[in-house]
């Protein structure tokens, strides 16, 4: 399967990038100029709300390491197209981005829901022909992607599910020691 908006990239087992070793990510754009998507399992040390204290503490927000590209930039992805304006499908029930302070709003509303939602502290990014690279060099494995794997699952749980889905010869790898000569 070839990279595009709306699909994963799943780290192979033995990707030691620390990046994103045992990580996915969601690629919301891919181009000839490059790509970029966000780490959909490593959670940030804060929550959204220590970095907009204007949200207030009544309901807290998860961050998550979007990938270390800009990591003075927040961007979201989101099921709610029809609250959210300006939003980009990227795949069947997945949005990015859209109205900032009107997701702000809605989140101290109680209109959105926590697991509809994913918010993230920078961005992965490939410049032209580079994520290519890393696909021949079997840095990735690419999927799918669908709402219940991006939004429904914990954040630990969302590497191994990825390959598990692919069928029974990726389902194995999920079970792959970080470091195969510690066996």
């Amino acid at each position: 399967m070839t990279p595009a908006s709306g699909r994963l990239l799943i780290a192979d087992p033995f990707l030691k990038d620390p990046n994103f070793a045992r990580t996915v990510v969601l690629l919301c754009e891919h181009q000839a100029e490059g790509s970029f998507g966000f780490v959909l399992n490593r959670p940030f040390e804060q929550s959204l709300n220590e970095l907009l204290p204007s949200l207030g503490d009544q309901v807290v927000v998860p961050l998550f390491f979007g990938g270390p590209v800009q990591l003075d930039t927040v961007h979201f992805i989101h099921q709610y197209p029809d609250l959210i304006e300006n939003c980009y499908e990227v795949g069947e029930g997945i949005y990015w981005g859209g109205d900032f302070e009107q997701a702000i709003d809605m989140l101290q509303m109680g209109v959105i829901d926590l697991h509809k939602i994913k918010f993230f502290i920078g961005y992965s990014g490939w410049s032209g022909g580079q994520l290519e690279a890393e696909l021949e060099e079997n840095a990735w494995i690419v999927s799918d992607a669908h709402p219940e794997l991006v939004f429904g699952l914990q954040e630990q749980h969302v590497w191994k599910e990825s390959l598990r889905q692919l069928g029974s010869e990726y389902a194995m790898m999920a079970n792959f020691p970080i470091d195969p000569s510690l066996n």
